[in-house]
């Protein structure tokens, strides 16, 4: 099959060795043929008269401003030729298919394709429950009913109240009334009874036949619903079975194989998988792979222009397991105990607690698939200790640890009612123009692309950090951070995102850019101790 959207590169790359494995897409820094491929694509980007689209790197550019991520592939030819190939996340410009990308994976949207033929069948139905939902004889059927509803509820209020107020003067004249009178008022109170019997009967009768007449409609309108229903299922199931994607060896496997009937939104739309698939496709050895954010940063993720990100776990990471079948990969560094050969600085004990200085890349509790960890060291020397806290992986300084699980129970009591005092340090990537001031941008963690954290007003757990600032060097800004909560990478989103500091803190590999380590490190922890009762300050300053 010809392969048209291979591009060669066009520079001498004889001093740049190949890499030994591909890329692993979850975590890594790109190889330099990635960085050189990208870079063309920006400069593409940059120049480019294809399609319209507003980044958001243009204040006088029209419309909603969208950035987007794009993909580099760097592929091999049997002949030994290097180039590379080019793919974007979702659509661009409204379009799957643009000049010099790779196209989508399964594009339901080509117009004689069957998917468009059922879409018609759908929107069909759309329009036929729009008719009949819109029709004057629904809406009167409605109103009737509802009119009827009301005032049979009104009249029998009504009569009710007139029956109670007609027993209590019965009452009172049964006090004084003959035999004849006495019978005239049972009369009068059976007659009540007859009548309130019959105003039901009407009513309900009333109603009911209402009801019969608006039913004429509704029961059209649940019929064609369901038969919408049945339709949108089985375009869903058939799209989901039909939406396929290679491996090296020419192995199809579909989304509901992959996902087992239930993908994500979204799901094989990413650039990764694209640029796999049309790699696959047309003969082409993948050799290393890169994305990175072009444009504008969205509201609730962390995202900087030009930087390399990534693939999302949730939506890339089974479909990608199956792509990358058996292709010797780089090592998973999730899978990597960074502790090993790391000591624990122990900054006080006694007989109660201990307070560790934890290094950084140093796991706080047992993770999924490393268990060394601070816990399991301290409790190879006290079997009962307990972390009364936790620090990112990546976060140097002050931890917390009892002895006991009383002692555990006191200090974290002390933390749930924010009667500790936590001062952090950081070294953020920028100059910050203020000296101090709060965050308050409530987050949750990313579904699509977890442990990242996103900022999100609608579901976000409320999260406040006070900052100041210590000093400015070098283009760069040291703060003190006091987290008021302590949400899960609360302090880097609130540095990193554009709501909050924006400027994120040195070599923070999921909201910045890595370096040799994450500059933030856990200063100050101010608690009562849980026997004495006095009031302790431990301080461990940072070394960086």
């Amino acid at each position: 099959m010809s392969c048209t959207l291979f591009q060669p590169f066009q520079q001498n790359l004889s001093g740049i060795p190949l890499p030994e494995k591909f890329t692993f897409p979850f975590y890594y820094e790109p190889h330099e043929l990635s960085i050189i491929a990208a870079k063309e694509l920006q400069h593409y980007l940059e120049a480019q008269t294809d399609f319209k689209h507003n980044f958001g790197l243009n204040s006088e550019q029209d419309g909603l401003a969208i950035g987007k991520m794009f993909g580099v592939l760097v592929v091999q030819k049997q002949d030994g030729t290097l180039g590379y190939l080019w793919a974007f996340s979702g659509k661009l410009a409204d379009r799957n298919h643009l000049p010099n990308f790779v196209p989508t994976v399964y594009d339901m949207l080509t117009q004689d394709g069957y998917f468009k033929e059922e879409e018609k069948i759908l929107n069909q139905y759309n329009r036929d429950i729009e008719l009949l939902e819109n029709s004057e004889e629904y809406k009167t059927a409605t109103n009737t009913l509802e009119e009827y509803i009301k005032n049979f509820e009104k009249e029998i209020v009504d009569y009710k109240i007139k029956i109670k107020k007609s027993k209590k003067e019965r009452a009172e004249k049964r006090k004084k009334a003959t035999a004849d009178e006495l019978k005239q008022l049972n009369t009068e109170s059976q007659h009540e009874g007859i009548l309130l019997k019959k105003m039901n009967q009407y009513w309900q009768y009333k109603i009911n036949d209402a009801r019969e007449q608006l039913a004429n409609y509704t029961n059209q309108i649940n019929v064609l619903k369901e038969a919408r229903k049945e339709k949108s299922s089985a375009l869903q199931q058939r799209l989901f079975n039909e939406y396929a994607f290679l491996n090296q060896y020419q192995e199809l496997k579909s989304l509901g194989e992959i996902f087992n009937g239930n993908p994500p939104a979204g799901a094989g739309e990413c650039a990764a998988p694209k640029l796999l698939h049309y790699a696959f496709q047309h003969d082409l050895k993948p050799i290393a792979m890169a994305e990175f954010w072009w444009g504008q940063s969205p509201k609730s993720e962390v995202r900087k222009h030009q930087q390399f990100y990534p693939a999302c776990t949730g939506k890339c990471e089974p479909i990608l397991k199956h792509m990358l079948k058996d292709m010797p990969v780089d090592d998973n560094p999730f899978a990597v105990n960074w502790a090993e050969g790391k000591n624990l600085e122990i900054v006080f004990e006694d007989d109660y607690l201990l307070v560790i200085n934890k290094p950084a890349e140093f796991l706080s509790v047992p993770g999924k698939q490393v268990s060394d960890s601070v816990q399991t060291r301290v409790q190879a020397l006290h079997p009962n200790a307990l972390v009364v806290h936790r620090l990112d992986m990546s976060t140097s300084g002050l931890l917390l640890i009892a002895k006991s699980n009383a002692i555990h129970k006191n200090l974290q009591a002390q933390f749930i009612k924010r009667k500790v005092k936590k001062r952090y340090v950081a070294l953020l990537d920028g100059v910050l123009p203020e000296n101090k001031g709060v965050i308050d941008l409530p987050l949750r963690v990313d579904l699509d692309n977890r442990p990242n954290q996103i900022v999100c007003f609608d579901y976000g757990k409320p999260a406040q950090t006070q900052w100041e600032v210590v000093e400015r060097r070098n283009n760069q800004t040291m703060v003190y951070f006091y987290p008021i909560t302590g949400r899960t990478h609360q302090l880097r989103v609130h540095a990193a995102h554009s709501l909050g500091l924006n400027c994120p803190i040195i070599g923070d590999d999921l909201y910045g850019t890595k370096a040799h380590r994450l500059h933030l490190h856990a200063e100050s922890l101010t608690f009562a101790h849980p026997v004495s009762k006095q009031e302790m300050t431990i301080v461990k300053e940072a070394e960086f």
